[in-house]
């Protein structure tokens, strides 16, 4: 603990939907809701207009239309997500150079390594100067908490949202936390809340005066001691900037379970494509290659295989996901597909005889996995209506690194965002990091525009006469386009052919000026 409210806790206002409002006039103080349009989809984030109907990140998409049928439901463009948390993180770097991304759209920072803050008076002022220059670069707000500990911060920008600046004094923090739900503290999800409860402990006050020995024979003695030193307020977690990758994985949820074996070996081969794609932007290589098979009846299978040797080589890679396919019985029908790789280094060390079958089977022309697509409807880029997301390591909550990559929901486990593909590279979770926000995409063209003259709802296009605008709906071989840019005031409504071959996905437009928004995508 700090003598001084030294570290700061940026979170972004409803971060995606915030820059759908940004860049579509029309929807500025309207509900948004940005996540997967299919059946199966989950909400990534609302707007705090639509959270006024009961809306909230990871509830699944059918309910939120149920709550909110007026809203407008947009597919997530990660790209255009990506640019602004770049300029945000930028912002942040130049106060310190310890700066520890959660994910896009939230951040500690050190104020003290930076030199910019050692007092209360100092922190406060670089906080605001902070949510004016944010403003500035890109027309968004953010919550600031100010504190002596990470923990501490994030509660209070969580208690400052939204578009608020909170600052909690050293010697304040139990007072501050007391009256507090135990819901508040990082690693207190819904099972221990409701074990907690039942022992008639509702609040971080009650918690703390429940005591250590009675919370390690409640919760065992990790889960027990680490609660009640946060009840207490107490945290030395330092700002780290740096966190190890860990894994790197790609996954994709189908609105109808797919029965047919040999479909299911071309989406496990696209997907492992998709995975050593990221794995190379990432710089990495690795050792161990995981599968994870959700069935019809939401089970949940993972199957993994360590090689000698690391590798990015896209043959080994589908090879080793085709065997551990073998494995894994799919005889009721799979809803979710899931290809990720493990153990990862920086360097290749490849088994040139083991895979040596594969890569002539590659340089004749053939599929060595044997994973072709048969027929018709198995060809083509990502299927009609597959939805696609991120979990931690292919299975459950992620921390996730945030400029280089990284994302933010808050919903641990969340099933898929669906509407277009998802991919992660996932890290080792802070501890105060309980949920992981849904998290980038592998940028299929367009976002998920115009691809067999598909266009999603929220993407961007260009009218060769219009001009830039997006894509309010499509149905029965029509699409509707409202054409209107950032700064702009509500635009015209038009309505074309979906293969009007004046009309074309585009980029997305700056939200602010010229800046590296306008590159985005």
């Amino acid at each position: 603990m700090r003598s001084a409210p030294t570290i700061l806790h940026l979170d972004m206002d409803a971060f995606y939907a915030s820059v759908e409002q940004a860049s579509k006039p029309s929807l500025r103080g309207k509900a948004v809701i940005v996540g997967g349009l299919g059946p199966r989809g989950v909400v990534a984030t609302a707007s705090y207009e639509a959270r006024r109907f009961g809306v909230h990140s990871a509830m699944p998409m059918a309910q939120a239309r149920r709550l909110c049928p007026n809203g407008a439901y947009l597919i997530p463009r990660f790209r255009l997500y990506q640019a602004v948390s770049e300029i945000v993180m930028g912002l942040l770097r130049e106060l310190s150079p310890l700066v520890e991304p959660l994910s896009l759209d939230e951040a500690f920072v050190d104020l003290e390594a930076g030199g910019v803050a050692f007092d209360s008076a100092a922190a406060r002022a670089a906080g605001e100067r902070l949510r004016a220059d944010i403003r500035a670069a890109t027309g968004l707000s953010g919550s600031v908490g100010l504190a002596g500990s990470k923990m501490l911060a994030k509660v209070a920008s969580e208690e400052a949202k939204p578009a608020g600046l909170l600052l909690i004094e050293p010697g304040t923090e139990r007072e501050l936390l007391a009256p507090m739900s135990v819901r508040t503290l990082p690693g207190v999800g819904p099972v221990t809340g409701q074990h907690l409860r039942r022992a008639g402990i509702t609040t971080v006050g009650e918690l703390a005066e429940a005591g250590e020995d009675e919370l390690v024979r409640m919760l065992g003695r990790s889960h027990g001691v680490g609660l009640h030193r946060m009840a207490l307020g107490l945290d030395d977690r330092p700002v780290v900037a740096e966190r190890d990758t860990k894994s790197v994985s790609v996954e994709d949820t189908f609105d109808v379970d797919l029965h047919d074996r040999v479909r299911i070996r071309y989406e496990v081969q696209r997907l492992a494509d998709r995975c050593v794609g990221r794995l190379r932007d990432s710089g990495h290589s690795g050792r161990t290659i995981v599968l994870k098979v959700r069935r019809y009846d939401f089970s949940t299978l993972t199957r993994s295989e360590t090689l000698r040797g690391p590798t990015d080589d896209i043959a080994v890679v589908r090879e080793a996901a085709a065997r551990l396919l073998e494995s894994v019985d799919t005889t009721g029908g799979v809803r979710l597909l899931g290809v990720g790789v493990s153990g990862l280094a920086d360097y290749t060390q490849e088994d040139l005889f083991a895979f040596a079958l594969a890569a002539e089977g590659e340089e004749a022309g053939s599929d060595p996995a044997g994973l072709e697509p048969a027929g018709p409807d198995a060809a083509g880029p990502d299927p009609a209506g597959a939805d696609g997301a991120v979990e931690g390591g292919l299975d459950g909550p992620a921390g996730v690194v945030g400029a280089p990559g990284a994302l933010g929901a808050s919903g641990a486990g969340l099933d898929p965002v669906g509407g277009v593909g998802g991919a992660q590279v996932s890290a080792g979770a802070d501890g105060s990091a309980a949920a992981a926000e849904v998290q980038g995409a592998d940028g299929a063209p367009g976002e998920g525009v115009g691809v067999g003259r598909r266009w999603g709802a929220g993407s961007d296009v260009r009218h060769a006469v219009y001009g830039a605008g997006w894509v309010q709906g499509s149905g029965v071989g029509r699409v509707t386009v409202r054409f209107e840019r950032p700064g702009s005031g509500p635009g015209r409504v038009r309505t074309f052919r979906v293969d009007d071959p004046e009309l074309t996905p585009s980029d997305p437009l700056p939200l602010v000026g010229d800046g590296p928004a306008a590159a985005a995508g």
